[in-house]
């Protein structure tokens, strides 16, 4: 069989101070055709499905990927431009037997609240509907109407942390190449939970659901199972937290028995809505535990409001401040996308000493920039850090600068999250000695932060991502959810 591949990857905030262009696609590669080794970022997925496919006998064709940090909604042009090309390389592979879509399921675009369903439809009205096609989200989508009446098999990541990304891939592979040769008919049943918020799958109950949804998969025709958070920073109708099922439409009840069992787990889900609350603190709660704590191992906070994988601009300073103000040393903290400070410290030079303005310039969720006198540490022309799937993220031009007191900070001309320790340690930062490390990431962070760490603590700061969701000022999305409304 031919199996022709393509993805437009990217998560909206819908409130970001900035739109996505195509720049942005740009800046961390557009890969076309077989261009292997062109986007570092692509290679595991791609790397993937070419093992599947010689494993079992069919041709890969690759299309247009794309990818592009969260920030703002796409410009209508952008997409459009993105999208006809996704779709002139599908048209050109013509006759292919199915379709594999690794998307996001949240990207918006001007007049497109919902572009994963449009592109779906698109890539529908061009196969027709004998060719199934299969879509990998993550789970920070918004499962649309649309995208299941358009696909024939929808699996979003299971873990948050996403370090299931090729395990979630390998089951949309195997579903969606069972389909084609006819050994299924795959069936979609979903439930609304009415529900907003994040689900750290490290930690109970959700480690116990995560499990309950893979041992119920290959029982009584029920091929996936599927819980999609949602994502509380995209105002869009359909937003908000689902479970769907999948099951085998080949096996007599599948489909009720689907239904039935999308509707038992999101129930569950929302009974144990409580003990899956956040466990934020505010920013001196925070220094406070760290103070208070054994210094053995570095105290890891987590600045959850201005991360860049979820469209914040990775500036703010309001943790920074607060450290200065209380005059807390030997802290590290990253990474500050500040293109201007970057420069200034290239310019200057390793062992530079000079004044430097840091952060606080994208909007009133960056806070206002803090004055440091500092020394330039290091200076790499391409950093890097090691992401999600054994992906590579660039960093751009990066430098590391210090004060006199221990502080310590990572300073990108690439706006990405904190995935691991490397983003420090690459610039010549010892962590094993430092009292605390700031990160700017929600969750991500924590699957290779958790053992460096004697504590790790969710900060509460006035930035982009605040986790206020009952107080979110959407004006699209139905507003009957938790926790807005206690029974919605």
């Amino acid at each position: 069989m031919k199996i022709f591949y393509a993805g437009i990857v990217t998560e909206t905030n819908t409130f970001a101070p900035a739109p996505t262009g195509r720049a942005n696609f740009e800046e961390l590669g557009l890969r076309r055709g077989d261009g292997i080794g062109e986007v570092s970022l692509f290679e595991p997925a791609d790397h993937l499905l070419r093992q599947l496919a010689a494993q079992d006998g069919h041709q890969l064709v690759a299309g247009l990927w794309a990818f592009a940090q969260p920030y703002g909604p796409t410009l209508r042009s952008v997409y459009e431009q993105l999208r006809g090309e996704l779709l002139a390389g599908l048209r050109a592979s013509l006759p292919v037997h199915a379709v594999i879509l690794p998307l996001h399921g949240a990207m918006v675009a001007e007049g497109y609240p919902d572009c994963e369903g449009d592109l779906i439809e698109h890539v529908r009205d061009i196969v027709g509907p004998a060719v199934p096609i299969g879509v990998e989200l993550d789970l920070h989508c918004h499962f649309t109407e649309r995208m299941r009446l358009h696909a024939d098999v929808i699996v979003c990541y299971k873990e948050y942390p996403h370090t299931d990304i090729n395990d979630r891939l390998a089951e949309v592979w195997a579903l969606t190449v069972a389909a084609a040769e006819r050994r299924i008919r795959p069936v979609t049943a979903v439930f609304d939970c009415r529900m907003s918020g994040l689900w750290h799958t490290t930690r109970e109950p959700m480690v116990a659901f995560v499990q309950r949804m893979k041992d119920l998969e290959g029982q009584r025709g029920i091929l996936s199972v599927s819980f999609g958070h949602g994502f509380p920073w995209g105002d869009v109708p359909e937003a908000g937290a689902k479970v769907w099922v999948v099951a085998d439409g080949l096996q007599p009840g599948a489909e009720v028995r689907a239904q039935a069992l999308a509707g038992e787990l999101g129930r569950e889900l929302f009974a144990m809505r409580e003990a899956n609350r956040g466990t934020q603190v505010s920013i001196d709660v925070a220094l406070d535990r760290m103070l208070a704590a054994p210094s053995k191992k570095p105290f890891v906070l987590a600045d959850v409001a201005d991360n860049a994988g979820g469209g914040a601009a990775s500036d703010a300073t309001f943790i920074l401040r607060r450290v200065l103000e209380r005059g807390i040393g030997n802290v590290a903290l990253g990474a500050f996308w500040d293109l201007g400070a970057v420069q200034i410290c290239k310019d200057a030079g390793v062992g530079a000493v000079l004044q430097l303005r840091v952060g606080g310039k994208c909007g009133p969720t960056s806070g206002d920039p803090v004055d440091m006198r500092v020394t330039v540490r290091a200076v790499k022309s391409d950093h890097q850090q090691s992401g999600l799937a054994g992906s590579v993220q660039a960093c751009g031009a990066s430098v590391w600068v210090s004060t006199q007191d221990g502080i310590d900070l990572v300073l990108i001309s690439v706006r990405t999250q904190v995935f691991g320790p490397e983003l420090f340690t690459g610039l010549g930062i010892d962590l094993t000695s430092k009292r605390a490390i700031v990160v700017k990431s929600s969750q991500h962070f924590h699957a290779l932060f958790a053992d460096l760490a004697s504590d790790v603590v969710y900060v509460d700061s006035p930035g982009l991502m605040r986790m206020d969701f009952e107080n979110i000022p959407y004006q699209f999305r139905d507003l009957n959810y938790w926790p807005r409304e206690a029974r919605p």
